[in-house]
């Protein structure tokens, strides 16, 4: 058995160790927020948080996970007062809106240990892909959403 908190609720599962966080959020949860992208990690679009840390759950086997907490984009805030979830409604981030939930629990995690983030800054760490190209919106939001965490 493999225990994860999810969201602040406990489970256990009885899976393959090799089964993928993405599938065990999305399959055997129901949390269907967290988005399949490319499967190897590339995209970001299943970001969530694994022990605070930004990490793409279609890449994490949940065999190493044990006892792990992990925070979907459903586990954020229950009604999007999260201040990057309120940045990206005021700077209108989103396009096509499917990469967002990653997008979103990236930034998260990044402002955490980086309060005042400049551009370069960033571009070096928030490397989830956006097939719109939405970049410069999504530069403008963590800055919001930067100022809004001090606030």
């Amino acid at each position: 058995m493999i225990s994860l908190t999810v969201n602040g609720k406990s489970y256990q599962f009885d899976l393959e160790p090799e089964t993928p966080l993405l599938w065990v959020l999305r399959d055997e949860i129901g949390l269907t927020g967290t988005k399949y992208g490319c499967g190897i990690a590339e995209c970001g679009a299943c970001t969530v948080e694994i022990d605070g840390r930004a990490m793409r759950s279609c890449s994490a086997p949940i065999g190493a996970l044990d006892g792990a907490h992990v925070v979907t984009i459903e586990g954020l805030s229950p009604d999007a007062s999260h201040p990057v979830q309120k940045a990206w409604i005021e700077e209108d981030v989103p396009q096509c809106g499917y990469c967002q939930s990653g997008q979103i629990m990236a930034v998260a995690a990044f402002l955490k240990n980086n309060p005042n983030p400049t551009d370069d800054e960033i571009n070096a760490n928030i490397t989830n892909i956006c097939r719109c190209g939405t970049y410069e919106r999504l530069r403008r939001g963590i800055h919001r959403a930067a100022a809004l965490m001090k606030a």
